[in-house]
Parts: structure tokens; sequence; C-alpha cells
């Protein structure tokens, strides 16, 4: 059956660098919870702490109902998927899955019926007798993914498992790994640095930076209500527009800035009136129209400077004053945008947050 994990307070140094430094966090019985961040953040150090692999300076961590701080990992019954997969080249497909099982003393008849189950979990059953060198990478995952299965473990723990796979294998295996923890219900710890997995895939996401827990919550209201400028940034592209704080008007933070005065729905915590201050707004808020329009609210008037085709979006880098912005529009057959040419940008008060420029300096 799957069960929460609950960590208190944990501590972990290396030397003189706090890797964990005091971080609680509870993910719930089912819940696919990513802990999300830059390289040398403290996610994968915390990561192992759960697992068993990094014995805490401090804190503690719970399993269900079960203190596991000391328990070694073979006891703790959580299952660890390895960013570098870590299969026996030696062994095949089957016998790579059912490792755990035979040092659990399980016998033959079991390991194979309990192997091939998490094979078929993964979609792989009819490869269980090829030799790991003979599959893809996307493969080779899905085998380290059923060997964690097939222990039916408490937990899972994923570990940047998709870090060596190219970009059509990495959105092939989000859905695969989607349709696992659906079809199983397992509680899930994912580690990774990439903030597309982490808002594809995740029920909730824990961001860290500097061994702590800097904003929690479910995807969407991290990414529309990012609470600080690090969050704002590294969940995605975003603008950044530096003015002063003029307080609320109307239930919205009003900032003057070199382009005009702008609103906001959300300002920082405790900003106090004139607090120089940054107003950010993601760059698909922004609405770009050409020619002369009655200027509304929370408009800029701007140039194209270059105008990049995506795909799914056309991108265009705009010049507002000083200020370069970045806008996403959906294509049309022929790019509607010419360089040079003279816009108006501007977006929804609700779409624009405000952060005190002394809480974003590195």
């Amino acid at each position: 059956m799957s069960q929460a994990i609950r960590v208190e307070h944990l501590v972990k140094s290396f030397g003189r660098v706090r890797a964990v430094d005091d971080v609680s966090f509870e993910a719930a019985a089912g819940e696919l919870f990513f802990l999300l961040g830059p390289s040398g953040c403290g996610k994968t150090t915390l990561l192992r702490a759960v697992a068993g692999f990094a014995e805490p300076d401090a804190g503690e961590i719970f399993l269900g109902g079960r203190n596991i701080t000391r328990v070694p990992p073979h006891r703790r019954n959580t299952g660890m998927v390895f960013q570098s997969y870590a299969l026996w080249p030696h062994m095949t497909v089957l016998e790579n899955v059912t490792f755990g099982l035979a040092l659990r003393g399980r016998s033959r008849a079991e390991r194979k019926r309990e192997g091939m189950a998490a094979l078929e979990t993964v979609q792989l059953a009819e490869l269980a007798a090829r030799k790991p060198n003979q599959l893809s990478g996307g493969q080779q995952q899905r085998v380290a993914l059923a060997r964690a299965l097939a222990i039916r473990p408490d937990a899972l723990l994923l570990d940047e498992p998709l870090s060596n796979l190219d970009a059509s294998l990495r959105l092939e295996m989000r859905g695969e790994i989607r349709r696992i923890h659906r079809e199983t219900g397992l509680t899930i710890l994912y580690v990774t640095h990439d903030q597309k997995e982490a808002l594809s895939l995740a029920d909730r996401v824990a961001l860290m930076r500097e061994g702590r827990i800097v904003q929690l919550g479910s995807p969407r209201e991290m990414y529309a209500r990012p609470a600080s400028h690090f969050a704002a940034a590294f969940l995605g592209e975003m603008n950044f527009v530096r003015g002063q704080y003029k307080g609320m008007v109307e239930g919205q933070a009003r900032v003057e800035t070199a382009l005009g005065t702008l609103l906001a729905a959300r300002p920082a915590e405790n900003l106090a009136e004139g607090t120089a201050c940054e107003i950010a707004v993601r760059p698909e808020a922004l609405e770009v129209v050409s020619g002369k329009v009655i200027r509304p609210a929370n408009s800029m008037a701007a140039t194209v400077m270059d105008v990049a085709f995506l795909g799914e979006m056309e991108q265009l880098t705009l010049r507002a004053g000083d200020q370069e912005l970045k806008a996403l529009q959906v294509p049309r057959m022929e790019s509607a945008w010419k360089t040079g040419e003279a816009v108006w940008v501007s977006y929804r008060t609700e779409a624009g947050s405000v952060f005190a420029v002394e809480r974003i300096k590195s």
C-alpha cells in the first residue's frame, strides 16, 4: 500500500556546505511530488536521505507512520530509480527486474511471476530475455522503473530519471510515468532540474534553492503566482520591468516605471510604498497590437526587434524604451509582425506580480 513521505527539519552538511538546510515537507500517500531546483540546490541529497543513502545530521524522515531516519536502505521498502539506470549488463531484463526480489529471498517462481508483472506494467514483457545493451535508452529507463516496482514499494523515488534521454524520448517517458502513477497509485518523490517535467507531471512541486524549499504548491499556482523573482524566473521565461511601488489602488499594486504606470494583482508581502521593485509578466500574457489604438491600462509603446518561429508559438523580441520584452503569440502561416514595426504591448492586471528589488539580489 502506498505510504506518505514526511520530512521534518532535515539537515545534511558536507564539510562547511549545508546541502539540506532545515527542510520540512509531506508528500501525501499516492501523490506525485516533485523536488525541483538548479544544480547544487540539495534536491538529490534530500532524495538520497529519504532513500537511506545519505545519513542526515538532524531531523527525521517518516514513511507512513514509521520513522525510517536510521533504518537501512534495504529495510525501508522504497524503490529507487537512479539517473544512470544502474542495470547489470550481464543479466537479462527479467533478471535485472527481479534482482531486488532475489535479495529478499523470494522463490524462483515468485520472482518470475512478480518480475513479469512489473514488466507488464511498463509494457516490456516481450523483451524479458534481452540484455540491457539490446535496448534503447527509453527501454532501459522502463526496465529500471520495473525493477523498482517489482518489490512492491511503499514509495517510489526517482532521481533525474529522464535526463539521459533525447527530447522525443523524454516526452514519451513523461507519458509513461504519468500512466504508471495513475495505474499503481504509488507515492512518487521525483527529483528534477527540468521545470517542464515538473509542471507537466507533478501534483505538487517543492522548489529548492541553496538547500531550502522556497515555494511549495501545485504547478499551476506556482507558475501563475510565483513567490519570488527566483521562482518566477526558474519556472519559465519572465519579463521584469523595474520601477517604484506606489501602493495599492482599488486592490491593485501600482508601480511607476520608465514605461509608464503599470498595475499588478499581486504585490510582494510587506512592500513599503516608495520601495524599488520589479513588476513581472509572463511572455504569453503580453498582448501585442499594431497601429494606433486607444491606450488601455498596462500598455507600453514598443518596437519589434526580432521574430522567431518556434513551431507552436511565435516569439517576438520587443524594445520598449530601454527595456527588452519577450512576447509569445500564436503563429499564422506568415508572420503578422515585421522587424522595426511600432506596436503597443499590454497585459491584464491579474497577470502581473511585484517583487521588491532587495529580495531578488543574488
